[in-house]
């Protein structure tokens, strides 16, 4: 049975409708956030070195818990969850950071634990027909809210 080793909690900023986790070594990036963003292909992209996010909210700060697993974590997990999908991601540092569009990079480093490691990424994400009916409106805080799981491929 599988293990969670870590999680993290952050509150990242999103703008113009996207978010990104990235590796935080740029030479393990040869397309960098935002560039090459495809908006309106999907809740989520992989790309070699990022995993890209659409949102549901234009600017908002939302709420994103990253769990590190040993092994695949269970499939079912309590929330209501609007999306969820799944990727492959390569970290050569062991350490991903939180992008914004045009605000940058979140201060804060999502450790991983292993550097050199290809991780499987599921993301699920909650709240987003009332961050896209109230962002409109304000600049809301924790309403959009992801549950992003890795764990390394087998």
């Amino acid at each position: 049975m599988a293990r969670k080793v870590r999680e993290q909690r952050l509150e990242p900023w999103v703008d113009f409708f996207g978010l990104c986790l990235q590796e935080s070594d740029d030479e393990g990036v040869p397309v960098r956030w935002p560039e090459e963003r495809d908006m309106g292909g999907g809740f989520l992209i992989a790309r070699e070195g990022r995993i890209d996010l659409e949102s549901a909210g234009h600017t908002h700060q939302a709420v994103m818990t990253v769990e590190v697993w040993d092994g695949e974590p269970p499939a079912e997990v309590p929330g209501e969850w609007e999306e969820q999908a799944e990727a492959e991601l390569f970290s050569r540092s062991g350490e991903l950071v939180v992008w914004a569009v045009t605000m940058g990079p979140d201060e804060e480093v999502v450790e991983l634990g292993q550097p050199g490691v290809r991780w499987r990424v599921r993301v699920r994400c909650g709240g987003r027909a009332r961050v896209a009916e109230l962002a409109p409106l304000d600049v809301v805080e924790g309403i959009e809210v992801y549950l992003v799981q890795l764990w390394p491929c087998d």
